[in-house]
């Protein structure tokens, strides 16, 4: 990780506003669609990350209370799953020995995720919103020379990125030549 560099801001002007070029992808070639994507993702990284975290906050602030209330449900229904998954013999168990405690924990918890659902949907809504945002940006936006020569660097491993890591991650490497 010590070798990771963050990617430069890029200007208002390259991102979007007159140098930025946008043209609608070629649907019938989703292998070169697929590139565009990749390519400007690590390219704006820096400006992706930051219109998500603003777009994400924007929503927190407006509807702080539903934020709050659907990160703890879906933290909460997390914990649960990996409990209950981890630890089968004692769910089975506890149920068992106290059948009237487990129905009253079922009902509860229905009822509060129903009662949360609004906000489950808000904080899910947080976090999507901006990732919708960073597609459509991804897919329709043009790519530069300047773009094409930063992506040829990080491909030969001149230089690491956290959007690097992450597409690595999720075995979206390319080679060096596309």
């Amino acid at each position: 990780m010590a070798d990771v560099q963050v990617a430069p801001i890029r200007t208002l002007n390259d991102f979007m506003m007159e140098s930025a070029r946008f043209q609608t992808p070629n649907i019938k070639d989703p292998e070169k669609w697929a590139n565009r994507v990749l390519n400007n993702l690590l390219y704006y990284q820096t400006n992706y990350f930051l219109t998500a975290m603003i777009v994400f906050l924007l929503i927190g602030i407006i509807h702080p209370v539903k934020m709050v209330c659907g990160f703890a449900a879906i933290a909460v229904a997390f914990g649960a799953f990996v409990y209950c998954t981890n630890s089968q013999f004692t769910a089975r168990r506890f149920k068992r020995d106290h059948p009237l405690i487990s129905i009253i924990i079922v009902l509860a918890t229905g009822y509060v995720l129903v009662y949360l659902i609004g906000a489950v949907i808000v904080f899910m809504f947080g976090i999507a919103f901006p990732l919708l945002l960073i597609l459509l940006h991804a897919s329709l936006r043009m790519r530069n020379v300047k773009n094409k020569i930063t992506n040829k660097m990080e491909y030969i491993g001149l230089k690491r990125t956290p959007m690097g890591i992450i597409l690595e991650g999720l075995g979206q490497e390319q080679e060096a030549g596309s």
